[in-house]
């Protein structure tokens, strides 16, 4: 475990309760949505440490942030977003929930720590340029693509991107990249699978969520998925660490 000592991880569990409790309070998470950010939170620190909370945290407020720009200009195309009651649980895990399993694999099994770090970095990377770019790209993307075809379509559909969303999602892995690694090349391996993980949520929302065979919750956490897998990938191709 990464846990330096028993008055760091009181401090950690304190700090997230107190961000549990606000965010329920400023209607930005549902009881159970927070209930199970903070357990993704203990997990993350548990078994990668402060690097990994700071990785998550970062998410968690680039994310708020971008959800709330523009919000009523945004409405125009997802009605639904003026709903006050906040992200429910299954949101914040389909963003989260690979990030949590990676800090208990961390825990588990020691060893291979570097490894899970990287697949957390990966995963969070992909969330936040999928978030970014979807919430952004909305309000500064000029013309919208479909992903599969090229032609333009509507901004908001499903599987609809543009260069100005996708340029800031790429932005927001990075964002992620530095914090895990700086400058090291081991940032470009996570920018990488952060916007390659972003285009697949783009591909799975052509697909099968606009034909309603995924929910947004599952194609988030698909995304997620495919950025750590790669990362799996780029560890044993180029003898990480």
């Amino acid at each position: 475990m990464f846990i330096s000592s028993l008055p760091a991880l009181l401090v950690t569990v304190i700090l997230l309760t107190a961000m549990m409790v606000i965010c329920v309070w400023a209607k930005k998470l549902t009881l159970p949505a927070a209930l199970t950010a903070g357990l993704i939170g203990f997990f993350v620190f548990a078994g990668i440490g402060e690097t990994g909370i700071l990785m998550l945290v970062t998410f968690f407020v680039l994310g708020v942030l971008a959800t709330a720009h523009k919000k009523q200009l945004k409405a125009k195309y997802h009605p639904e977003i003026l709903d006050n009651n906040g992200r429910n649980a299954g949101q914040v895990f389909a963003n989260g929930g690979v990030a949590g399993l990676t800090g208990i694999l961390a825990i588990v099994d020691h060893e291979h720590s570097d490894l899970y770090i990287l697949m957390a970095a990966a995963s969070l990377a992909s969330a936040l340029a999928d978030t970014l770019s979807s919430e952004l790209g909305m309000v500064y993307g000029r013309r919208f693509y479909n992903i599969l075809t090229f032609k333009r379509e509507a901004n908001g559909l499903d599987g609809v991107v543009s260069l100005e969303g996708t340029l800031i999602g790429a932005c927001g892995a990075s964002v992620i990249a530095l914090i895990y690694a700086g400058f090291d090349r081991k940032s470009l391996f996570v920018i990488g699978a952060g916007i390659l993980g972003n285009l697949t949520d783009s591909i799975l929302g052509a697909t099968f969520e606009r034909k309603n065979y995924m929910s947004n919750d599952i194609v988030n956490f698909l995304n997620t998925l495919v950025a750590s897998l790669l990362a799996i990938m780029v560890y044993y191709i180029f003898n990480f660490p």
